[in-house]
């Protein structure tokens, strides 16, 4: 394609235009089919595709970071394949490692390349990865603010290295790491001053106590099916910025007043939580945390069977800016307890419930009559709130 100028007889063609200008056209193309076109047009526009992409991932991956950032179809991503991508991309802020199952600890020495620009690492099920490649992470990233490590192989000893390194750190995912303790906790949440997010879920060696004197940045703890002590729970909301706590199935460890301690006054900031299977917490619980979360706007309180009329009075009384309602299969809801709901709950937009043995159909038909600005919804949530790697893009 060629250009005549109005002002000269110059011929100019496309090739004369700067690497800024083609560096924008490339950010503007819309599909991955498009950005490799544009890679094999010539060498010098092959530079401009490798240093424009700033996210990778492979089609193993279980979460998009972006549709253009799939590479191509490689179910068996290893060592040498990884070299090869990194050192060809050198400019990435996010790499998603997840699925790779062949990498291990010295497939990462690759990360020295990009290293530097890294903002989000995720290595979700990379069987592989130990605490030494922690180290290797620790020292080619300091600019890393989100870490995935679900399902890997590490221990205390690798979050005591992230601590050491000073690492900007926002959000961070150790669900169904075994290995880690209160230990690895505290050394992270002590060090991490800017940590917003931690997800813990079926951690079985933490009990939460390591949370203690937490920064009061953090916001959200996912720490499903832990074996969370009362003390532990203290500890998690220490901080007192915490806005969404996930405690689901965590009632083997919890009894009936076990949850006071969130309606002491320093979770004053929390806006969802989630107590889905907590079967053993009772009314002193849920009157402590009705009171004393004054901005709660989503409760899940599905499968609580220990909720009984006292409970269902304190939500309706207290639980003034509740939008969302979770009762389904809640064993000990009964007419009555209908009734508070009814009666209370001012800002309740929807009430997801289904499975209530003890309600009455008249009872469900009055609340409808009463109260038609409420959605009732039978499906059962599994999962609430908003994605805990938003937390660092505030």
């Amino acid at each position: 394609m060629e250009v005549v100028s109005e002002f000269d007889d110059t011929e100019t063609s496309i090739t004369h235009l700067p690497d800024d200008c083609l560096s924008f056209i490339f950010q503007r193309l819309d599909n991955v089919a498009d950005h490799d076109s544009f890679g094999l047009t010539c060498h010098r526009w092959l530079n401009i595709q490798n240093i424009s992409r700033r996210s990778l991932q492979f089609q193993c991956s279980f979460t998009v970071l972006n549709p253009a950032s799939l590479s191509q179809p490689n179910p068996d991503v290893n060592s040498y394949h990884l070299h090869r991508l990194l050192t060809r991309f050198q400019w990435l802020e996010h790499l998603s490692l997840s699925g790779c199952t062949l990498l291990n600890d010295s497939s990462l020495a690759s990360l020295r390349f990009p290293g530097a620009r890294l903002h989000s690492l995720y290595l979700d099920c990379c069987f592989g990865i130990s605490d030494d490649a922690i180290f290797t992470v620790a020292s080619f990233c300091p600019n890393l603010r989100v870490v995935s490590l679900y399902r890997c192989n590490i221990s205390d000893i690798g979050l005591e290295t992230l601590a050491r390194a000073s690492l900007p750190l926002m959000c961070v995912n150790l669900s169904y790491c075994p290995l880690v303790s209160d230990f690895g906790i505290k050394a992270l949440s002590q060090a991490c001053l800017q940590l917003k997010s931690v997800k813990i879920s079926n951690c079985k060696s933490i009990t939460g106590v390591g949370f203690n004197g937490c920064s009061p940045t953090l916001g959200y703890v996912d720490a499903e099916s832990c074996q969370l002590e009362p003390k532990g729970i203290t500890g998690i909301i220490s901080g007192g910025g915490i806005e969404f706590l996930n405690l689901s199935g965590v009632s083997c460890y919890i009894h009936k007043d076990g949850l006071v301690p969130i309606g002491s006054g320093i979770a004053s900031k929390l806006r969802i939580l989630n107590l889905r299977m907590c079967r053993t917490v009772g009314d002193e619980s849920i009157e402590a945390i009705a009171k004393g979360c004054p901005v709660l706007q989503e409760w899940n309180l599905a499968l609580c069977h220990e909720v009984k009329v006292l409970g269902w009075e304190a939500v309706g009384k207290w639980c003034r800016n509740l939008k969302k309602l979770h009762v389904n299969r809640c064993r000990n809801l009964c007419d009555q307890g209908l009734l508070a709901l009814r009666g209370g709950c001012t800002n309740l937009q929807i009430l997801y419930m289904s499975g209530n043995a003890r309600l009455t159909p008249t009872a469900v038909e009055m609340f409808r009559l009463h109260r038609a600005d409420i959605t009732i919804r039978a499906e059962e949530m599994m999962a609430i709130g908003a994605d805990w790697r938003l937390y660092a893009q505030e």
